[in-house]
């Protein structure tokens, strides 16, 4: 039976699954905004000469702009996912903001007292967050759509937490990647303000995740200093990796660097911790 969540206004817990729909008030939502209009998100590529696309795929460009904080996955160079896909995968990158960092200090205390001692790390803390930039771009003059993810895992350990900004997604967890409804687990609206977290072998293990959709009815659009693309809303999504899998980007191989320099020096044009990596290289 898919177990489903609607209501705008409540909290939630099920095993596994911890869900606020107003974790954030208005003046913290308000200056979480402005923290995160401060970053200029980019545009990467799937693949690169290091890492050519499988058989049967092509080079292409994710299907949204991304930022990183904490540390950065280029997309390019591979994923970080446990056991087998470790090295060479996260680099450091600019620190959370101030107020981004007193909530993820919030969110790691509520998780250590609801989450099952056994699905916590000894070492776990959120030091990774992923900023995805949902929305429409203009291409050739047709406004295509950007605003889903696919099914996928976050490999890395622990529990995740997400961050809801701007118009409401359909988000869920799915046994399979066929597209078919009697392999939806759960499923619910993410708010403008949310909070989720989520936790343990089987939302962390043994399930898919996506968004199906992104609703286009309140015209929210935030400041993304992107050219022709539209964002209507903003997920940060919190993650560990353990630090001894963090390296410096000067520290990657030469044939690594060569395929992200470019992502480097663009990001250095508008980040101060940017700037000083691509000083270094």
């Amino acid at each position: 039976m898919v177990k489903r969540s609607r209501k705008s206004n409540s909290k939630k817990i099920i095993p596994g699954i911890y869900y606020n729909a107003g974790f954030l008030n208005g003046p913290k939502r308000e200056r979480l905004v402005e923290e995160i209009e401060t970053f200029h998100p980019i545009w990467e590529e799937r693949y690169c000469e290091c890492n050519p696309p499988p058989e049967g795929d092509t080079h292409r460009s994710l299907k949204r702009p991304v930022y990183w904080l904490g540390n950065w996955q280029f997309a390019c160079l591979g994923y970080y996912h446990p056991p087998h896909d470790i090295q060479l995968r996260c680099v450091n990158a600019e620190s959370f903001p101030p107020l981004m960092r007193e909530l993820v200090n919030q969110i790691e205390q509520m998780t250590r007292k609801m989450a099952p001692r056994d699905d916590v790390p000894d070492k776990w803390h959120l030091n990774t967050c992923l900023i995805n930039y949902y929305g429409s771009k203009l291409i050739n003059g047709t406004d295509e759509d950007f605003a889903t993810v696919g099914d996928h895992k976050d490999a890395e350990p622990g529990p995740v937490a997400s961050i809801s900004l701007g118009e409401k997604a359909w988000f869920q967890f799915v046994r399979g990647k066929q597209n078919d409804p009697r392999n939806v687990v759960h499923e619910q609206w993410l708010n403008d303000s949310s909070l989720l977290i989520f936790w343990g072998n089987k939302f962390k293990n043994e399930l898919f995740h996506r968004v199906q959709r992104v609703e286009n009815k309140k015209k929210v659009q935030f400041e993304d200093h992107l050219d022709e693309y539209r964002t209507r809303r903003i997920n940060l999504t919190f993650r560990y990796v353990p630090v001894e899998d963090i390296l410096d980007y000067k520290s990657l191989p030469q044939e690594r660097i060569r395929d992200t320099k470019d992502y480097v020096k663009t990001l250095s044009s508008t980040s101060e911790y940017w700037k000083g990596v691509f000083s270094l290289l």
